[in-house]
């Protein structure tokens, strides 16, 4: 199912969670809504589902679920899934009422028979790897178990359209890392649109084909993981992706000038000033000095993890921070106080209402 909506618009009160928001969801795709709190993702979802209304009449509101407008179509006739981030299940129910309960209370014309709802059950029990536990209750599942339960719930009415909010916000760093590689898979595997919330910048880059980056109500930047990650739009999205150096400078003659690093910056006005971003593992770290490095010491060092993460300070006391490979660390035998020079294998700079 594809999802069309443009010109949505909604406030609560006086904050404004969505600002004229439009945007294109192709058929098939897991979509990622990603922004901190308050940029209007969740609202944006509820919206798509119909638990919310836009506000405005004009321009017209339009949200379209495979080119049919259900603007003003309620919720459970949308024909989709929700999954919510606190599982909502019925305490009172097994895992597998829990599961068969959007079946259980269709209409008699359209609810299913008792062996077909069994039938279905069972095989989302093995979709779901929970099988054998049908008969536990919620309170006797792991925060994991609970949220494949409530997945299962929402595809057990086979929905056309998927969405999540925050689906994974409640369980911690392992369980969460399991869970969205599972939901991938899933993905591949049932083939069904699917939308989800997250402020979790890792999970949306490694689970979602489109990355949808909000801020402030509206939508900052859409595109695949490596799209946003490699091409931010802006420095919203540069810093909110992942950690950054920031650097200050100005421009001088055509070029964004940062100390001894110059960077070419055709069409800024001079006197501007700019701002240069480089990501942790773009930066090389030299006792030698050549034209655009930087003069740094060593402050830390922390070698636990997949790359030594240094950290040294500028002439300026500003803090860099530096992920080399463990190869590269050994190779160079850094120290902590030790003076080096530091410079960027590649930077994004942003001068005012220009940007390279």
């Amino acid at each position: 199912m594809s999802i069309e909506i443009k010109n949505i618009t909604k406030r609560f009160g006086k904050f404004t969670a969505l600002d004229d928001v439009s945007l294109n969801i192709p058929e098939g795709q897991l979509t990622a809504l990603l922004g901190p709190s308050g940029s209007g993702k969740t609202t944006l979802l509820r919206v798509i589902a119909g638990l919310e209304r836009p506000d405005q009449t004009e321009p017209l509101p339009l949200i379209k679920l495979q080119g049919i407008d259900v603007s003003t179509t309620p919720v459970g006739a949308r024909g989709l899934g929700f999954v919510f981030q606190h599982y909502a299940l019925f305490r009172h129910m097994t895992i597998f009422d829990n599961i068969a309960f959007g079946l259980q209370v269709r209409p008699r014309k359209t609810r299913p028979s008792r062996k077909a709802i069994q039938s279905r059950v069972r095989e989302l029990l093995k979709l779901i790897q929970l099988e054998g536990i049908e008969n536990r209750y919620p309170s006797q599942l792991s925060g994991g178990q609970r949220q494949r339960v409530a997945l299962a719930r929402a595809l057990a009415v086979e929905p056309k359209l998927l969405l999540l909010d925050e689906p994974f916000g409640a369980l911690d760093a392992k369980v969460r890392l399991e869970l969205r590689r599972w939901l991938r898979r899933l993905h591949d595997e049932i083939g069904i649109t699917s939308v989800f919330v997250t402020h979790d910048q890792e999970e949306a880059l490694e689970v979602a084909d489109l990355v949808v980056v909000m801020n402030k109500g509206k939508i900052v930047q859409e595109g695949t993981a490596n799209e946003v990650f490699h091409n931010p739009a802006n420095e919203f999205v540069m810093q909110f992706l992942g950690h950054v150096n920031l650097f200050h400078g100005r421009v001088e003659e055509g070029k964004a000038v940062f100390g001894s690093m110059a960077v070419e910056q055709p069409g800024a006005p001079n006197g501007s000033s700019a701002k240069m971003f480089v990501r942790p593992y773009e930066v090389q770290i030299s006792r030698t000095q050549s034209e655009s490095a930087i003069p740094a010491k060593i402050v830390r060092i922390q070698s636990a993890g997949p790359q030594v993460r240094i950290e040294l300070t500028d002439p300026s006391a500003n803090i860099i921070q530096a992920d080399i490979p463990h190869t590269e660390f050994r190779e160079l035998k850094l120290n902590i106080e030790e003076h080096v020079f530091v410079s960027p294998r590649r930077a994004r700079v942003f001068v005012a209402d220009y940007s390279i």
